[in-house]
């Protein structure tokens, strides 16, 4: 597991962001296009892709997209 795959797909989950701007240290939650729905499109793309059920909370407490692919990755192992 890559955090440069983990970045290419939680991009995907957005249609109104330039991906130029996804980044490991990217706040995910100061983006315009940040929503309850978006969130739950992250949660769905992780337990699809990776097989980890990851809850909203989890999504809440993770800062930027590294930190969520460490949760994933360390769920993972």
């Amino acid at each position: 597991m890559e955090l440069k795959d983990f970045i290419g797909k939680f991009v995907s989950q957005f249609e109104e962001e330039d991906p130029a701007i996804f980044e490991a240290d990217l706040d995910f939650h100061e983006l315009d296009s940040w929503s309850s729905l978006t969130s739950l499109s992250v949660v769905a793309m992780v337990y699809q892709e990776y097989g980890v059920e990851l809850d909203t909370q989890d999504v809440r407490n993770a800062d930027t997209i590294e930190d969520l692919f460490n949760i994933v990755k360390e769920r993972k192992a």
